[in-house]
């Protein structure tokens, strides 16, 4: 069959990590004339770990011209693909959508599978495994709330692709993780793509990691069935085309003992002094609060407590990103940023270990500045790196509450000692006793932001964050403005 009669000219597996998409990409390239060529868009890597090009392009083309890549590979002789998880560059994603000609091959797994895996593989560094003598075991402890970050970043993605795909009136080929080992669905999946080849067997080269039952791999089994009864199912949020809504977060939402009083993090924020504030209501420490509530719980929560208080804190969007960028970005717990950085901006930082140091004023405003600029380029789907909670728009936050529970007070941080002081006042005597004061945290790093804030800085930080500006209200970052 000629190229011009091919239903499609490119494919993609839309997957995640430990779901088979290894397995999956060499079954494929074992039809003749088809090529999948790894994780062409995995921020760490292009194509596959320690491949430097692929097809002429490196990091840095790849990062300047993703559709570009694309094209590239579209134009190889015979069918060509490659894999994309839901954390891969997010530009290329949807005109790859809404693009009839590029097939999408959907696979999945039971995502406690997939959750328990990956934990496994992360303990081990065992992402494959061609000799089961080779085979590294590992017993690892189920989270609930991980798990289920898990699943809602799961369907959210799941969720996106199916309706890209219904807009557009296209269908997809969808395999499960138990369908790699039928040769029968592999070359149905073949047929599906309009190739003439067709595989005479499975391939045995890769083997399943861990086919012990779920239990069997953990170390606390009787967690499992609680955490699995908390999970929603149905409570699926939709992603838009830049930056991604946000779903209420009600897995890091606490609430005192007994005061009714509910605290609603924002991402980003400095939550122990507000978290200790919280437990001293009950006269306690912040290990005595209770464990978050489900939604149910959520609901037989409110219902009991008409009179309450539910409030999140917000921070000025300047002194919140200064904050993740001096704290997780200089010292390398973001290292994908930290390469974004010195990659695309041309900085030169100092080894991770040496953060604690600090840049001297000139060097620290300069990577701060990038930093600022990278935000409004991630925050606008325009890099390849996704949007992480740490850095992303307050008020996507505070909106995405809303959905289990409006905030009665949205506080801003430079006003907590006196907006705590007055929660507690109007609740009066559905209070156990006085309210504690509240002890602000302790200024943190050798180079504050008072030290590098000058007019470009706070220009960059309104481009950074128009819309967090514009919803929440806030003006120019003062040093007095700065959170307890």
């Amino acid at each position: 069959m000629s190229t011009t009669d091919r239903r499609f000219d490119l494919f993609v597996v839309l997957a995640e990590m430990r779901t088979g998409s290894n397995l999956l990409e060499e079954q494929l390239n074992r039809l003749d004339g088809v090529h999948c060529a790894g994780e062409l868009f995995n921020p760490r890597f292009i194509g596959h770990p320690k491949t430097e090009t692929v097809l002429g392009h490196d990091l840095g083309s790849r990062e300047r011209d993703p559709m570009g890549l694309v094209a590239a590979l579209r134009a190889q002789p015979g069918l060509n693909g490659f894999r994309y998880f839901h954390d891969h560059d997010p530009r290329v994603i949807d005109p790859l959508l809404a693009d009839p000609r590029c097939a999408k091959i959907v696979l999945t797994r039971n995502p406690l599978d997939s959750y328990i895996s990956r934990k496994i593989a992360a303990v081990t560094n065992q992402w494959k495994l061609g000799d089961v003598k080779r085979k590294r075991a590992a017993r690892v402890a189920f989270d609930a709330l991980e798990f289920e970050t898990h699943v809602a970043t799961l369907q959210a993605f799941q969720l996106r692709v199916l309706r890209a795909l219904q807009v557009s009136g296209q269908t997809a080929f969808h395999i499960g993780y138990d369908d790699l080992g039928a040769v029968e669905v592999l070359n149905g999946l073949a047929a599906w793509l309009g190739v003439s080849a067709r595989l005479a067997e499975v391939s045995g080269k890769l083997k399943p990691q861990n086919p012990e039952p779920p239990e069997a791999k953990l170390t606390n089994p009787e967690a499992l069935a609680p955490g699995l009864a908390r999970l929603d199912r149905f409570d699926l949020s939709r992603t838009p085309d830049f930056e991604p809504r946000r779903g209420p977060r009600l897995g890091t939402w606490r609430r005192a003992a007994r005061a009714p009083v509910l605290f609603m993090p924002v991402p980003g924020g400095r939550d122990r002094p507000v978290l200790d504030w919280l437990a001293a209501l009950d006269g306690g420490a912040r290990a005595d609060l209770p464990a978050p509530l489900d939604p149910r719980g959520l609901r037989d929560w409110l219902e009991a407590h008409p009179r309450r208080c539910c409030f999140a804190v917000i921070r000025h969007p300047l002194e919140r990103a200064h904050d993740v960028f001096a704290h997780e970005v200089l010292t390398g717990r973001r290292s994908g940023v930290r390469a974004y950085l010195q990659r695309v901006h041309g900085l030169s930082l100092p080894p991770p270990e040496a953060a604690a140091q600090g840049l001297d004023a000139a060097r620290h405003r300069a990577a701060f500045l990038a930093f600022l600029a990278f935000v409004r380029a991630n925050l606008a789907g325009q890099t390849g790196l996704p949007v992480q909670p740490p850095w992303a728009s307050q008020s996507r936050f505070v909106q995405g509450f809303s959905a289990q529970c409006v905030p009665d007070r949205v506080v801003r941080a430079d006003a907590l000692p006196e907006a705590l002081a007055r929660i507690a006042a109007d609740l009066g005597d559905a209070l156990c006793g006085a309210a504690p004061p509240f002890r602000p945290a302790v200024a943190r790093g050798p180079l504050a932001l008072a030290d590098i804030c000058d007019a470009t800085v706070q220009a960059a930080g309104r481009a950074a964050y128009a819309a967090d500006y514009r919803l929440l209200g806030f003006g120019d970052w003062r040093a007095t403005d700065r959170a307890g």
